[in-house]
């Protein structure tokens, strides 16, 4: 049933340390997104779909804005805050500084907004804070050191929903472009940072915004704020929203995937494929793939023929960013691996009262693609 070299359809191989293929040879994330493709049509249902959700979106401002937009100054979260903007939404932009930005990328988050006359609301995290939390993920050796920002990211978006009376956040990821992220690879729960920091930080956590079970009853449950996945209701292609960025809004390319942060061009161009033998081109060439905007046989060549290309520069400027010294780094790379279940989370307890969380599933309160990647995993124990 099994085969070597991995899925037949895409191109996530054994390197997914919970991939399992069906009978065909097809593995489970290929099933997620078959099952994400029907959730979000690209046809007049969808359309259809899209108008009932913009016209909820509108009805529910209650003072000056009516949705958040997370904004980094990459292609995605720029291209969601033209296109919120074109669609007749009143969006407020929101940006996490976690200390890694590139100088084009803060040119780009103001820029876009001064053109699209919307408003920005930054929060700066305290850089000795969050740079020891980082820290303590490269000692843990897991695949997840990029998570702490994503988390600070998604409670600041929630803080600020709150703070402005908002209750839809307009997410810039999609599945047809981005893929879905193995959860071996990607793990993320407040608890799972907290207690990864508590075993290897040395700076007390306060004012870090993390995103744990009780915010995520808090936000989600009680104040009904809803993460809104936008971009999955269209027929999104990335190379074509960076060609109108570049050409109609003076939108500047910050020379690769997610290199709009320095931390995650260092994390995955060398920190992931030297240490885990992680490349998350994957991921992205198999979304690619199954939206049809790539051959398999293509996707391959790239991934077999090219490395995944670092620049030295940035890896040695990140490592003494993180204070750390080069010898010392060099042992951390050449440690033994480690994952998520290595550590305290959630997980034990997701998977301990699973049957709660098919409930709050089947009303309403999480979102399918979390559910459906929880559930591989609890397939998988």
């Amino acid at each position: 049933m099994i085969e070597v070299g991995g899925c037949k359809r895409c191109v996530l191989d054994y390197t997914v340390p919970e991939l399992f293929l069906d009978d065909n040879g097809v593995c489970q994330y290929c099933n997620i997104y078959d099952n994400l493709d029907q959730l979000y049509p690209i046809s007049q249902e969808g359309d259809s779909t899209l108008n009932d959700l913009l016209q909820k979106i509108k009805k529910s401002r209650k003072r000056n804005y009516d949705c958040i937009i997370g904004v980094s100054g990459g292609v995605d979260s720029t291209y969601t805050l033209w296109l919120a903007k074109k669609l007749g939404l009143a969006p407020l932009a929101v940006h996490c500084d976690t200390g890694w930005n590139t100088g084009i990328a803060v040119k780009n988050v103001k820029n876009i907004c001064d053109k699209l006359e919307v408003d920005l609301a930054t929060n700066v995290l305290n850089w000795e804070e969050f740079k020891d939390i980082q820290r303590s993920f490269i000692y843990a050796s897991t695949p997840d050191a990029d998570i702490p920002a994503d988390i600070a990211i998604l409670a600041t978006l929630f803080k600020v929903a709150k703070k402005e009376g908002v209750t839809y956040i307009l997410n810039g990821h999609s599945f047809r472009t981005e893929g879905i992220s193995p959860i071996g690879w990607t793990y993320y729960d407040g608890h799972y940072v907290r207690k990864v920091h508590k075993m290897f930080g040395k700076v007390k956590m306060r004012g870090y915004p993390n995103f744990t079970i009780k915010d995520y009853i808090y936000y989600v449950n009680l104040s009904r704020i809803k993460m809104v996945q936008f971009l999955n209701y269209f027929d999104y292609s990335k190379d074509a929203a960076k060609e109108l960025l570049l050409n109609d809004l003076d939108w500047k390319d910050t020379g690769g995937h997610h290199h709009e942060n320095v931390f995650t061009h260092f994390f995955q161009s060398y920190y992931l494929p030297v240490k885990f033998n992680i490349d998350k081109r994957k991921t992205k060439l198999s979304a690619q793939i199954l939206s049809n905007q790539i051959d398999r046989e293509k996707a391959l060549e790239i991934l077999n023929e090219n490395v995944y290309p670092f620049d030295q520069e940035i890896v040695d400027f990140a490592i003494e960013k993180l204070d750390f010294e080069k010898k010392e780094f060099d042992e951390i790379m050449k440690a033994t691996t480690k994952s998520f279940r290595d550590y305290p989370s959630y997980f034990n307890l997701i998977t301990k009262f699973w049957f709660i969380i098919e409930f709050l599933f089947k009303m309403g309160f999480i979102h399918k693609l979390i559910y459906v990647k929880y559930k591989t995993l609890i397939d998988l124990r």
